[in-house]
């Protein structure tokens, strides 16, 4: 059973409830934000330059780690486009050195801690990364 921490985004979180479980996670296992992360990436020119990107947690430790938190409905349900936007964020940040990670929403609501773990250590088992 998830914590009442983990089931409702705090007053003044500007993220999903899902990039929240992955946060306070974080938090949990010692992560500090602005020193191991940062929340919320801004990379070539974020959402003001076409082709920019928002990348959900970038850290700086682990090195050339990211990781993007998916929800199911935006990410797998609406097609192809935002699949391609993924893959794109991805083989971009990997020109740069950086593995992007993805985490699935679901996987988050039924385990925070364990997928949080997962992803740090290089570990995609989103289903994006399966296909």
């Amino acid at each position: 059973m998830l914590r009442a921490s983990l089931t409702v985004v705090p007053e003044g979180w500007t993220g999903s409830l899902p990039e929240w479980q992955f946060y306070a996670s974080l938090l949990e296992l010692g992560y500090q934000p602005n020193e191991d992360f940062t929340y919320q990436s801004p990379l070539m020119g974020g959402r003001l330059d076409k082709g920019g990107l928002i990348i959900d947690f970038l850290f700086d430790n682990p090195p050339n780690l990211a990781v993007n938190v998916q929800g199911v409905y935006y990410h797998y349900e609406l097609g192809a486009d935002t699949r391609a936007r993924d893959i794109f964020a991805r083989e971009s940040l990997a020109g740069q050195g950086i593995t992007l990670i993805f985490v699935d929403e679901d996987y988050l609501a039924q385990d925070p801690l364990g997928t949080t773990r997962e992803a740090l250590q290089f570990r995609d088992s989103s289903r994006l990364g399966r296909s």
